[in-house]
């Protein structure tokens, strides 16, 4: 499924491959990503194209509508439609690297749509030690519209289908005989934390735990995805109530830090982590 990729490691043991140019079919719109994700342990914490859902992609940046083009994958939601299929996906193109370590890089990519760059993201991705049982994935993008012209990014909710605003940084995790548990500093179970935000927010499954955090002032407002019923997986959402803005020239930044954790981590020590993490 890919032809380049690189390794990420901590102190020499790999905990993630990252995949630049995979070979994947439109429908899927293509993308770099990051599969599999694992504990110090090894335990996987990703899942790449599973059944229920083939357009998840490891962890990532997916958008479902770029000025009506589609970065997610899969059908596109349709105002008074529904689910649609549409030949209207997009890709994110790998540029190269401007750095490349052992444990992490800094990356170029263009979003291109029907012949034509939309968006040019500088991706930069770390792997950061934090304890003997756990790690942390520090994953920043830069957008910037490269067009003469403004720019909105929707989402399903946007468009008319309430609680589906995905679109942004997203996680899809490792999907187990029983749904993971998911929780905040203060709430507790999916329709708790799902679409509000959060400065931190775990999920923990068998023996493993994420921990996701927003590390800038605009990543934390954004409210978070979350499902772990119908399949587990978090993400922060660009565009939650109403379309995202980006003006031509205009650069918007989210940076979400992710704790990889070995065991079944309590609130206090998934704010421990959290804060050992996120640079301040």
């Amino acid at each position: 499924m890919n032809d380049d990729s690189q390794l990420l490691r901590i102190a020499g043991r790999p905990v993630a491959r990252y995949v630049t140019r995979p070979a994947l079919p439109a429908r899927l719109s293509p993308r770099p990503y990051l599969h599999p994700v694992t504990t110090l342990a090894g335990t996987a914490v990703t899942e790449l194209s599973p059944a229920d859902h083939t357009h998840h992609l490891g962890v990532g940046v997916a958008v479902p509508d770029v000025e009506g083009h589609n970065f997610w994958g899969g059908r596109t939601y349709v105002r008074d439609q529904g689910p649609t299929e549409l030949d209207n996906h997009g890709a994110q193109r790998h540029a190269g690297f401007q750095l490349r370590d052992p444990d992490g890089f800094v990356e170029e990519l263009r979003w291109m749509a029907a012949g034509t760059e939309l968006l040019r993201e500088r991706r930069t991705v770390a792997a950061v030690a934090l304890t003997d049982t756990a790690w942390a994935l520090d994953f920043t993008f830069s957008l910037t519209n490269v067009t003469a012209r403004g720019l909105s990014i929707g989402s399903p909710a946007t468009n008319g289908r309430p609680g589906a605003a995905y679109g942004g940084f997203f996680w899809r995790a490792r999907k187990e005989q029983d749904a993971p548990r998911v929780f905040t500093a203060d709430a507790e179970g999916e329709e708790a934390v799902h679409a509000r935000p959060a400065d931190w927010l775990a999920l923990a499954g068998a023996g493993w735990t994420l921990v996701l955090a927003g590390a800038t002032g605009a990543t934390r407002r954004d409210p978070w995805f979350v499902r772990t019923a119908e399949y587990p997986g978090v993400g922060s959402s660009l565009a939650h109530d109403e379309r995202l803005a980006v003006e031509a020239g205009e650069t918007l930044v989210r940076r979400v830090v992710t704790v990889v954790a070995d065991g079944t981590l309590d609130r206090s020590g998934a704010a421990a982590l959290v804060r050992k993490a996120v640079s301040p």
